[in-house]
Formats: structure tokens, sequence, C-alpha cells
């Protein structure tokens, strides 16, 4: 039996009605809302529980005189602006961390050492996905989101993350949106242009 979806208010505040924001009102984000936000994402699934996903939450200004020289023209105001702006990275030895992670399988960790296109694949795909839940998850907490990519990956990791362990996946904006930001929202395809039952 499924259970009870949740109720049109949830369901058009995660998806149907939430929107990009390209700009947010100057109001800080307490770094209490940051630990109760991957609170939240951090139970999203990912393949034998790998979490490979890593945050970096750049606050402060120092953080964002880094951070912004490696944007696009087009995003480095938008990051200014945001109260937060989340690097999504991706921790190229996560497996390090699968004897706790997924006890069931003993030998996890050297397997994916083992085999270096299978970890990063790995990294990638799961990485992202938790990229993904950190976005459901900040709409959850009732933050607009404005997700980037439109940055130097090199200049990213070489400022933040100079040992080359983590890697930039993409960036995301958080705040309280500035509805005059949005921009008119693009269509989506329709189910039977993009899926079959089979």
């Amino acid at each position: 039996m499924p259970r009870q979806p949740l109720d049109d208010t949830a369901l058009d505040t995660v998806f149907r009605k939430a929107r990009t924001h390209y700009g947010f009102r100057p109001e800080p984000i307490e770094e209490a809302t940051l630990r109760e936000l991957y609170d939240l994402l951090k139970w999203g699934p990912t393949s034998m529980n790998c979490q490979p996903a890593r945050y970096v939450f750049v606050v402060s200004d120092e953080g964002k005189s880094r951070l912004i020289p490696a944007l696009s023209e087009g995003n480095r105001d938008k990051a200014h602006e945001a109260p937060v702006t989340v690097i999504v990275a991706i921790d190229t030895r996560f497996y390090e961390h699968m004897p706790t992670l997924f006890p069931s399988s003993p030998n996890a960790r050297e397997r994916f050492a083992e085999n270096p296109d299978k970890a990063s694949d790995t990294a990638c795909r799961n990485g992202t996905l938790q990229g993904a839940y950190l976005i459901v998850a900040a709409r959850m907490l009732g933050l607009d989101v404005g997700p980037m990519s439109g940055f130097d990956n090199d200049m990213i990791d070489e400022e933040f993350f100079p040992d080359g362990r983590y890697k930039s996946n993409f960036l995301v904006n958080l705040g309280v949106g500035e509805p005059q930001s949005q921009r008119p929202r693009g269509p989506r395809l329709a189910f039977e242009e993009v899926a079959e039952v089979v």
C-alpha cells in the first residue's frame, strides 16, 4: 500500500512552484540552519551508502573573495549577493569511509581503490544526487536556491581543495530570494516525450 502523499503545499514548495533565484535579500543564514540542512539532506540514498559529496558553505567576505574570481562574469553578482554559496564537491577517495558506511561489504573499500574508473563514476553520480538532495532540502526548510555551473573547476579546486582529494562539481546559492530576480519559467517536456512504460 503506498504511503499517503505529501499535500499540495509541500509539493508546490519543493517542485511545482519552486523557482531558481538569481538575486537574494541581504539576510544572513545562520550556521545552525546550514547544519539543519545537512542533517536533512544526508538521509538521501546513495549507492552502497557511499556518500561522496562534500560541501563548502561560503559565507564570509574572505571566502567570497576567494570564490568569485573563479566564476563566469554572469555569475559573480549572484554569488556576491547570496548569503551562502555552497561548493558541492566530491571526495575522490570516498571509499576510505566504506568500512563505516557499508559494513555489510567488508571488501568494498578495496574494490573501489583497485578500480579508479568505477570509483570516479560512483563519486560523480552519487555526489550529484546529493547536491540535488541539498536543493530539495533547502526548499523544504524555506530557503531559496540558485544552482550554478559557469565557473572554472580548476581554479575552485586549487583555491579550496589544494591537496587534490576533493573535486568541485557545481555551486548552489542559498538565501531568501528576491522575487523580481526570477526569470519566466521555461517549459518542461511532457511524459510522452521523455518516458515510456514497458
